[in-house]
């Protein structure tokens, strides 16, 4: 990352400002009238502020190609505003925003013409605007500044809070009204849940109440009679795992970790003649990128897994690769460790990814949406709803722990061949001595051999 975490974090209050004029201009043009766009009440749209960090964190040093910094401007805005539009559909079973009355939208999330313009404003904001505005940042006295994005943070931190709570108050308004609705319908008036009722009670005070207005202003399809007939036209899942939920998500994601795992293992020894390790994590073999990927994958190509395979291919191709520049960048910043090097690849960016394996994430996005999704699916879904859930959830707790561990054996290894790190005049605690023990240089060699730090 090229500069300082202050920086980012003012970047990140000043866009989101930014945004929230121009989407209150956009409302007022639209409506003629003002109105406070936004899920938050103050004068913020955070989601323009999260796409500047991702810019900024993800894409300084594509700076040299502008034509890759506009094409990762694209993927990581049209990933952000896809998943942003698909977790609030989730919370409110209606859609914030909608493009489906644009050509080439995706599901009414995204559309190109946004997307190109997110692509072209990473362009300008990463190689211009951001280096001008950290300039002044900087020139904030260092406490006052730290003091100033405390306050900032904590506002926007309570604000959120009263937003979601607003939320959660109308979500349990809804349940109330659609499930006595259907009591009503069904002759069985049974008394409603006293637990239930008090936390609407609890949670319905003057603050939330105006909140709830202004969100339902803002975003009419989010009002309480829209998500009322949402919950009663909400059919309860009568088995394990039911269509793209949680269960199977997680449940894909612990398949395709050790799935990919078992092919890139065979995958070595096949093309370098020696069985190497090829797992994320310490304990069994498991690829924490390909599980994700199988997961995200799903998740953000479910409902259009039916489309041809050359557009599934092409989608792959272009998410496959982002999201391995992705992980590429992430594990460099957290550990210090580069797992992977593509330098020797033709068409390689900065050695993060080459071309010849964005296909194969493209063959694999089509494999695995035509042929493997659907048996898995099937599978899934044939095992017992009780069963599965407590299965799940221990397996759950054990990829936590894995991943917690292997993280810290991770952070541990990567101190010890600091070079400026010295065992005989550093006294260790007793996480420092139990991960020395237990996970020693030779050992973390063994499951990492292709780790690489870096300064």
């Amino acid at each position: 990352m090229t500069i300082s975490w202050l920086s980012l974090f003012w970047l990140f209050f000043f866009y989101s400002f930014i945004g929230w004029c121009i989407e209150v201009c956009s409302a007022a043009v639209q409506h003629r009238k003002f109105v406070n766009r936004g899920f938050v009440a103050g004068p913020l749209c955070p989601i323009y502020g999260f796409g500047t960090m991702l810019f900024e964190i993800f894409l300084p040093e594509l700076t040299e190609y502008p034509f890759f910094l506009f094409l990762g401007g694209f993927v990581l805005s049209s990933l952000l505003e896809y998943s942003t539009g698909m977790f609030f559909e989730k919370v409110y079973k209606k859609k914030l925003w909608d493009y489906s009355r644009f050509r080439y939208n995706v599901g009414g999330y995204i559309c190109l013409p946004f997307s190109l313009l997110w692509g072209a404003l990473s362009v300008v904001t990463v190689m211009f605007a951001d280096p001008l505005l950290c300039g002044l940042f900087d020139r904030i006295p260092h406490l006052l500044s730290v003091i100033l994005l405390l306050v900032l943070g904590g506002l926007l931190l309570l604000d959120t809070i009263g937003s979601a709570l607003s939320t959660i108050s109308l979500q349990l308004q809804a349940k109330h009204r659609a499930d006595y609705a259907l009591e009503k319908q069904t002759a069985r008036l049974d008394q409603i849940t006293e637990g239930l009722g008090q936390t609407s009670r609890f949670l319905e005070n003057a603050l939330t109440r105006h909140m709830q207005k202004r969100l339902q202003k803002s975003y009419p399809s989010i009002s309480l009679d829209a998500l009322v007939k949402a919950r009663a036209e909400h059919k309860k899942a009568t088995v394990f795992a039911e269509g793209c939920c949680f269960y199977k998500l997680f449940s894909l994601f612990f398949i395709g970790a050790f799935l990919g795992d078992i092919t890139e293992t065979i995958f070595c020894r096949i093309t370098a003649g020696v069985w190497m390790s090829r797992s994320s994590v310490i304990y069994g073999p498991f690829s924490i990128v390909w599980g994700l990927g199988c997961a995200f994958l799903t998740l953000l190509l479910y409902r259009y897994r039916n489309k041809s395979d050359g557009s599934i291919f092409l989608a792959g191709t272009l998410l496959g690769g982002a999201y391995e520049y992705i992980c590429s960048v992430f594990t460099e910043m957290v550990f210090g460790t580069i797992f992977w090097d593509y330098s020797g690849f033709a068409f390689n960016l900065g050695g993060r990814i080459n071309l010849l394996y964005c296909f194969f994430w493209g063959i694999a996005a089509v494999v695995w949406l035509k042929f493997i999704y659907p048996k898995l699916s099937d599978w899934i879904e044939k095992i017992p709803k009780k069963a599965g859930t407590i299965i799940c959830n221990i397996l759950i707790v054990f990829m936590i722990a894995n991943m917690l561990i292997s993280a810290l054996a991770l952070a541990r290894y990567t101190e010890r061949n600091d070079t400026s790190y010295s065992v005989e005049t550093t006294e260790l605690n007793g996480w420092q001595k139990f991960l020395d023990e237990n996970y020693p240089d030779a050992r973390m060699e063994r499951i990492y051999p292709n780790a690489k730090m870096v300064n």
